[in-house]
């Protein structure tokens, strides 16, 4: 009886120390686009006409909070399938700190303690974007919102006229830095300019451009600087704006000192999705990650593959967030189809990365 005392101890001791060191070594990194997370409360500063009681989507107190049950449900989920919470999780289309602060207390995903940064942005929709972070693991040092500018030096030709241009309104783009284990990171969270009536692709090359700058001129403060930049790019990775303006490159082995790695450039190839339009998959959510990560010094955090067919970006798509039956079967289970209240999570899967040494 003692010796079994003694051997159950021992396991119990030895998966404590695996999980400890999980815990240490690991850190999940992700995003998720939220569709439309609005409250019901009437601002006159946001578009949220159709997301209240007696808008067009009659957006009740009820289906406010099973949006908010969902969106945590997903958030919860992924931590089970992990093993640990995310460290950082970037989110897009909120309409305020509040929808936030409500998500974050929701009793599935309370216990982690999620600290927010969100910044009121200029969106004519009344959307912005955010950032999660865990602060047992992500020491927050700065945050800063940068707004959307058309820098004209010819390179990027824009559509838009003079007026339409002092128009324009989108999504700030949020950067977040800080440390994780005593490393220095900095988080881009970007929610690029729309394409619907198949525009837009001078202004994501245009948002695209304005991250990389900045990108830019934080390795030039810190070399050492380990970079991620996430977002619903409403754009795939083979697109101008990742490709070109935002030096995204498929494979680790071409990623120079000045580039980013995207995971998902060799994962749309392979035919993965994380939404779904008209019958064609695409990947919009994204995490791209600087030469640091990749180029590590030794002994420091890198990006660390997933799964067994080594991609290093993943989507998380379960069955429960997929649509079953009818004639959006396996598309993602989204909120609201054709005006009507379905109950479901978002139109997008979230993406994420993992970090570790």
């Amino acid at each position: 009886m003692k010796r079994l005392f003694i051997f159950i101890a021992a396991l119990l001791v030895a998966g404590n120390a695996v999980n400890a060191q999980n815990a240490k070594q690991n850190y999940v990194i992700g995003f998720y686009n939220l569709e439309n997370l609005f409250d019901i409360y009437d601002d006159p500063a946001k578009n949220d006409e159709q997301f209240l009681p007696n808008g067009s989507n009659k957006w009740t107190e009820v289906k406010y909070r099973k949006k908010l049950k969902n969106m945590a449900h997903v958030i919860g989920e992924m931590a089970k399938s992990n093993g640990r919470w995310h460290t950082i999780l970037g989110i897009s289309e909120i309409e305020n700190r509040l929808v936030i602060e409500d998500l974050v207390a929701e009793p599935e995903i309370a216990a982690a303690n999620y600290q927010i940064v969100h910044y009121d942005g200029p969106d004519r929709r009344g959307v912005d974007v955010a950032l999660l972070y865990n602060p047992k693991q992500f020491k927050l040092l700065a945050s800063e919102s940068i707004p959307f500018t058309f820098y004209d030096d010819g390179s990027i030709k824009y559509s838009l006229n003079q007026s339409e241009k002092e128009y324009f309104r989108t999504r700030d783009i949020l950067m977040v830095r800080g440390t994780i284990d005593g490393e220095m990171f900095a988080f881009f969270v970007t929610h690029l300019p729309s394409r619907v009536g198949g525009k837009g692709a001078d202004l994501r090359s245009g948002g695209a451009r304005i991250i990389y700058m900045h990108a830019r001129a934080l390795m030039r403060m810190w070399p050492d600087i380990k970079i991620v930049v996430m977002g619903d790019m409403n754009d795939d990775p083979t697109d101008e704006s990742m490709a070109k303006w935002l030096h995204g490159k498929e494979k680790i082995s071409e990623v120079e000192k000045l580039d980013f790695f995207n995971p998902y450039l060799s994962m749309i190839k392979a035919g993965y999705g994380s939404l779904c339009y008209q019958g064609t998959w695409s990947i919009y959510d994204q995490e791209l990650v600087n030469s640091n990560l990749v180029h590590p010094k030794e002994g420091t955090l890198k990006l660390q593959p997933i799964g067994k067919k080594g991609y290093y970006g993943y989507i998380f798509k379960r069955p429960f967030m997929t649509t079953q039956e009818g004639p959006y079967k396996g598309y993602p289970f989204r909120t609201f189809r054709g005006g009507a209240f379905i109950g479901g999570y978002s139109d997008h899967y979230p993406t994420f990365i993992v970090v570790g040494k």
